[in-house]
């Protein structure tokens, strides 16, 4: 089954690489022309890091308003960056979206909260209309080492319609340099998934050098669309979450899923 209907677990090795929310929001020339000075006041005390800087519009931004343009791909905005002192936590800040980012995801309680908080300011502050787009996005990057599973195979590990050829028996994982399969999904006419699966090699910190163990990616990014307002965001972002925790627990067998101490 590609989605599983067992309840939803927290572990103690997580294979949560970032999370991500964004919500997009039609464009507000106010964030534009001015830094959002009343607005850092309200989040200072947890992101008390600023950086101001002339950034290209996300992909993202172009699909939501269906401008596909090379004039529109060329244009560049200002992106206000709050960043908790740990670097951990990230919150970006444009006219046209907010976004929420961490590299320490604890579990989807803690996540909402710091959510909630910055998006209660922003929305006082600012009353956009609605919001265009809602996206969740999970970057999970699976380590064998880490987990100490050096001896089994991706076959072990991972659902076989996330393998591509791997899952076949006929192909010897040593043939296999690089593979990757793309899924995309619609639960409903205004909410999608889109899941990027495959074997990766990170980059040594700090370097542009590849680390030399071979790990496996689960990229999910799920969306949903239309004109959400402010009230019916809760709600969305619930909707999201509980499809992305369906998709990756019936993304991983049961030996991996052990391997990361269920909670």
């Amino acid at each position: 089954m590609l989605f599983s209907n067992e309840d939803r677990c927290l572990y103690a090795r997580p294979a949560a690489h970032e999370v991500i929310c964004q919500l997009l929001f039609p464009g507000i020339l106010s964030i534009e022309s001015r830094e959002p000075a009343d607005f850092q006041e309200e989040i200072r005390a947890r992101f008390p890091l600023y950086a101001r800087r002339q950034e290209s519009l996300p992909a993202s931004v172009f699909r939501c308003t269906g401008d596909t343009s090379e004039s529109r791909s060329l244009e560049t905005v200002t992106n206000y960056h709050f960043v908790t002192e740990d670097h951990l936590w990230k919150l970006n800040l444009t006219k046209n979206f907010i976004s929420l980012s961490t590299l320490r995801y604890t579990g989807w309680e803690d996540f909402a909260a710091v959510l909630d908080q910055t998006l209660a300011a922003f929305i006082r502050i600012y009353q956009p209309a609605f919001f265009g787009r809602i996206g969740l996005r999970y970057r999970n990057i699976i380590s064998r080492s880490a987990l100490e599973l050096e001896d089994c195979e991706w076959q072990d590990l991972i659902h076989r319609a996330y393998l591509g050829a791997l899952a076949e028996e006929d192909v010897s994982p040593a043939m296999v340099d690089r593979m990757a399969t793309d899924l995309h999904l619609s639960f409903s006419e205004s909410c999608r998934a889109h899941i990027h699966a495959g074997l990766v090699h990170m980059k040594v910190p700090g370097t542009n050098q590849a680390e030399a163990e071979e790990k496996f990616m689960l990229d999910m990014d799920l969306a949903m669309g239309g004109s959400i307002s402010a009230q019916l965001v809760a709600g969305a972002l619930e909707t999201l979450h509980s499809h992305s925790t369906r998709i990756f627990r019936g993304a991983i067998t049961d030996t991996l899923h052990e391997a990361m101490k269920p909670l």
